[in-house]
């Protein structure tokens, strides 16, 4: 019984040594830069088309940007190596005793102008994560395309973000969201929001998860195709629908009319509209704690 459990220590010990190695082994570059002026809020514009953006707010005064390149799976590049190989019969020669070195560079490259500061990675090949610490009070323009989900955190102020082939996630934000995620979830929990802008929250194969403040007065507008609605707020609902007309007889062609799948109501009272929007997925809307 020792002996196997001074082996399970052992490899234990080995397993954690391999991790700290593999860590190292994956650098990552980081730029700090200021506002122009830190009294006033400031904009964060960033877009990939491989990789993932994940921001948190915090107290400072900078805006701290790293910038990973994710770990590629050895065997697979190997798999498509060897077929590579097969077809030409030049690479493999070109190969022989040679060391792969893993290329870790990301092209940072961060640009502040008049309290904007943009972001951005010089390769498209590669995937790449960015993590970006901003002050709390700043408002965030994100996108990103394949390999990677997009999560906001601590963040009062404008946020926009779209993702096509990954999940957006926005944790504790206040002020005001247009979030889309096309094949992916959307999650949402807001603390606070702007009482006079209407908001956005939408996606396309994903369910659409909105929490919100117990007390925020919002015009609805809420739109599943092929999915269902769920809510715990009082929602006093509206008969109306919009109306779609189309007349080409005098080309002699067609009249069509039209009522848009959706429904609309009213959250404690008036106020701006907020969208929600899915077509394969549910649609949640939570009341805030």
């Amino acid at each position: 019984m020792k002996r196997i459990t001074w082996l399970l220590v052992g490899v234990a010990g080995v397993l954690l040594l391999i991790g700290r190695v593999g860590a190292q082994e994956i650098a990552g570059d980081r730029l700090v830069v200021p506002f122009s002026d830190p009294t006033r809020t400031g904009w964060l514009r960033a877009g990939l088309i491989n990789g993932g953006i994940t921001v948190k707010g915090y107290e400072g005064k900078e805006v701290i940007v790293e910038a990973r390149v994710r770990r590629e799976d050895d065997n697979e590049n190997q798999n498509e190596n060897q077929d590579e190989d097969k077809d030409t019969g030049k690479k493999e020669t070109k190969r022989m005793g040679l060391r792969r070195i893993e290329i870790t560079s990301t092209s940072l490259s961060v640009e502040e102008e008049e309290n904007v500061v943009t972001v951005g990675t010089g390769s498209h090949n590669r995937t790449i994560d960015l993590i970006i610490q901003v002050p709390a009070k700043t408002s965030v323009k994100l996108s990103c395309i394949n390999d990677g989900d997009i999560k906001v955190e601590g963040v009062s102020g404008e946020i926009e973000v779209s993702n096509t082939n990954g999940a957006v996630t926005l944790t504790n934000v206040s002020g005001s969201v247009v979030a889309h995620a096309f094949n992916e979830d959307l999650i949402v929990t807001m603390t606070k929001v702007d009482p006079n802008k209407s908001m956005s929250f939408t996606s396309f194969n994903g369910d659409v998860h909105v929490t919100l403040p117990a007390d925020v007065r919002a015009k609805v507008k809420m739109k599943s195709d092929n999915g269902d609605l769920y809510s715990d707020f009082d929602i006093r609902l509206e008969q109306r629908t919009q109306k779609y007309e189309e007349d080409a007889r005098s080309k002699g062609g067609k009249y069509k009319i039209k009522l848009e799948k959706a429904m609309y109501g009213v959250i404690n009272g008036d106020g701006p509209e907020f969208q929600f929007a899915t077509y394969n997925g549910d649609i949640y809307i939570r009341k805030g704690k």
